[in-house]
């Protein structure tokens, strides 16, 4: 029984992490499998680079997505399939 309640509530902080909007659309452009820097999700979200980067903080403090370095930019890649499936499911 402890496991269950224990799965359920990181299940239910995964959905926590993902319950803004600017968060639960990083998740949807980064669902389809390319990579986006923050530069290019700020021009998509028309939110400031700074939002945007506390966002994709929180992501990652998360386990959701990941960033990695190319050159001077960071590209972010979603790294947790259950988040994958449920916004696959519901958008």
């Amino acid at each position: 029984m402890f496991n269950k309640k224990q799965e359920l509530m990181e299940k239910a902080e995964l959905l926590k992490a993902i319950s803004h909007p600017i968060r639960l659309c990083i998740v949807k452009s980064l669902a389809s499998g390319n990579a986006y820097n923050v530069t290019t999700m700020q021009n998509c979200l028309d939110a400031p680079q700074s939002t945007v980067s506390q966002h994709l903080a929180k992501l990652k403090a998360a386990r959701i997505v990941e960033g990695k370095r190319n050159g001077v930019e960071v590209n972010y890649y979603l790294i947790n399939e259950d988040i994958k499936k449920i916004v696959n499911a519901i958008l």
